[in-house]
C-alpha cells in the first residue's frame, strides 16, 4: 500500500461526524473500516463504499463484538495509520440526580469503555507494526463543565485522563491525543441545544477542516490536547 493511502478505523462511523469523517477520508482516496450500532445504516455504507473498505455492525460497549471485529479488520486491512474513537453518546439535559442509573450506565459504556474497548484490541497491533495515531474525540465539555450535562462532562473528562496515560505508555513513533471537535450541528448538539443547534457547522464542512489536520498528526502530537479550529 502506498504511503500516501492511510487505513482509517472509526468508530460511530453511521451518522454525525463519523460518516463526514468517512465521506472526507474517502474522497481524498484513503481506505476506511468503520463500525455503528445500526445495522440498516452499516449495510447502506457498504452499497455506498465498496471494498478496500469495510464496515460493520458493531457495539462499541461489547468489549466481544469489539474484539471480533478488530481481528477481521487487522487480519484484512492491516492495523490502522489512524484510529479515531468518535463513538459517544449524550444524556437528555437533566440535573444530575434525575438521569437514571440505565442512562447513565449506557452513557459511560459507550464514551468510557467503548473506547477502552477499541485500544484494547487494536492497538498492540499497531505497536508491533511500530507506528499510528490514536485519536480520542472530546468535547469542550471535557475541559469545562455545563449544568444538565454531568454525565457527559464526566465521560469526556475522563478520556482526557485515560488518554494522557496511554500516550505516556506507548512507544516512540506513535501517538495518542484528545481532540475537541468544536460546536458542529449533529444530532447530539440538537439534544442538547436543541433547534438552535440549525446555527452552527454542518459536518461535512467541518469533516472538509478537520480531516487533513487529522492526517497531518504525529509522534510530535503524543499527549496533547487538541482543538479542531
Amino acid at each position: 500500500m502506498p504511503r500516501s493511502i492511510r487505513r482509517i478505523v472509526i468508530s460511530g462511523v453511521t451518522r454525525g461526524l463519523g460518516r463526514a469523517m468517512l465521506d472526507e477520508f474517502v474522497s481524498l482516496g484513503h481506505t476506511v473500516a468503520g463500525c455503528g450500532r445500526s445495522e440498516a445504516a452499516i449495510d447502506d455504507l457498504r452499497l455506498k463504499f465498496a471494498a478496500p473498505h469495510r464496515f460493520a455492525t458493531v457495539d462499541v460497549a461489547d468489549d466481544f463484538q469489539v474484539g471480533q471485529w478488530a481481528r477481521h479488520v487487522l487480519t484484512t486491512m492491516g492495523p490502522p495509520d489512524i484510529l479515531i474513537n468518535n463513538a459517544a453518546l449524550t444524556n437528555k439535559p437533566a440535573p444530575l440526580w434525575e438521569v437514571s442509573a440505565a442512562e447513565f450506565d449506557a452513557l459511560i459504556d459507550v464514551n468510557v469503555k467503548g473506547v477502552a474497548n477499541m485500544l484494547r484490541h487494536f492497538v498492540p497491533a499497531m505497536i508491533a507494526g511500530g507506528r499510528g495515531v490514536i485519536v480520542n474525540f472530546s468535547s469542550g465539555w471535557g475541559r469545562s463543565t455545563a449544568p444538565d450535562v454531568a454525565p457527559y462532562c464526566a465521560s469526556k473528562w475522563a478520556i482526557e485522563g485515560l488518554t494522557g496515560s496511554l500516550a505516556q505508555e506507548l512507544p516512540e513513533g506513535m501517538a495518542a491525543v484528545t481532540m475537541n471537535p468544536g460546536i458542529i450541528d449533529t444530532d447530539m448538539l440538537r439534544l442538547s441545544f436543541g433547534e438552535t443547534a440549525g446555527g452552527y457547522e454542518a459536518p461535512s464542512a467541518w469533516a472538509e477542516r478537520a480531516v487533513p489536520l487529522l492526517l497531518k498528526l504525529g509522534p510530535k502530537n503524543n499527549g496533547k490536547a487538541l482543538n479542531i479550529p
